[in-house]
């Protein structure tokens, strides 16, 4: 199909992008990989009467590392997010994105793109949660920051306004005694998962968990904390017992909806034991991190 008639913008700066949004507002729509608008809009469930394309800002490229956060442009794209300086710093990153569909969409896919879409089976929005993310959002008005977990609302919906851009986002540098791992589960790979879950573990001097964070997707209109399960670990060490009883704690906790191929019974069960997988691999990760 062909997408709807628009009127296209291509700005050449983050200034001139925010003066569209405030005089467009609603009518507009953000364009950065279009992984996700084009297809909206060549289905027409989408129809804006303008189309601001972001791509030409080289400031949303940027990344920076400082005071152990790392700053990454909102047009990073998904497959840079597998490169080495990024893997160093924050390992879950990678670990996600290489479950993003194929490899044209993580070439064309953008960071800023998929926190801004807020789908709820994608992988970045729970990793954001997970690490704990800051937005950096920007308009005419000026500029704020929103921790990850307050910036999704419900199912595709953010906080942000309709003149607002994400421009950036901030994550902290995993410790020397941090591990972390993501894994999903769908119908062939590729597909948009059925169930996923991410997990990042610290330890303390002793090899026991400081910290803890379990964050399950596809599983609510949001990326799913489980603080119930991130008690279980916290003073311990992992063992058998100790998963089983996470894994447990995660499936106990979840109300996902029905999905043509799995019903939420699947999903609940899955996510589990990827959760149990997650912490089980963060686990092992951690501790070769801190020998």
């Amino acid at each position: 199909m062909k997408p709807p008639v628009f009127e296209y913008h291509a700005p050449q700066s983050v200034a001139e992008a925010l003066q569209l949004l405030a005089e467009l507002g609603p009518d507009a729509k953000i364009l950065a990989g279009g992984q996700s608008l084009i297809p909206l809009l060549n289905l027409r469930l989408a129809a804006p009467e303008h189309v601001i394309d972001i791509n030409r800002m080289p400031e949303l490229s940027q990344r920076s590392r400082h005071n152990g956060t790392l700053s990454l442009g909102a047009t990073t794209r998904h497959q840079e997010l597998t490169g080495e300086d990024i893997t160093a710093c924050c390992p879950l990153l990678p670990q996600a994105a290489i479950f993003i569909g194929h490899p044209q969409i993580r070439t064309r896919g953008t960071l800023g793109g998929s926190l801004a879409h807020a789908d709820p089976s994608a992988e970045l929005p729970a990793v954001a949660v997970a690490l704990d993310a800051t937005m950096v959002i920007r308009s005419v008005r000026g500029e704020r920051r929103i921790a990850a977990a307050d910036f999704f609302t419900f199912h595709m919906t953010t906080a942000l306004a309709e003149d607002e851009l994400l421009v950036a986002v901030e994550l902290p540098v995993a410790g020397p005694h941090e591990g972390s791992a993501f894994g999903e589960v769908a119908a062939r790979f590729g597909d948009f998962a059925m169930a996923g879950a991410a997990a990042v573990l610290r330890l303390g001097d002793d090899r026991r968990i400081e910290d803890a964070r379990i964050v399950c997707t596809s599983v609510a209109p949001t990326p799913r904390r489980v603080p119930e399960a991130e008690d279980l670990l916290r003073g311990q060490e992992v063992t058998g017992e100790l998963l089983a009883r996470v894994e447990a704690a995660v499936a106990s906790r979840l109300e996902p909806g029905e999905q043509l191929k799995a019903s939420a019974g699947y999903k609940r069960r899955v996510a589990g034991v990827l959760a149990r997988r997650a912490v089980e691999q963060s686990w092992q990760t951690a501790l070769r991190r801190t020998a």
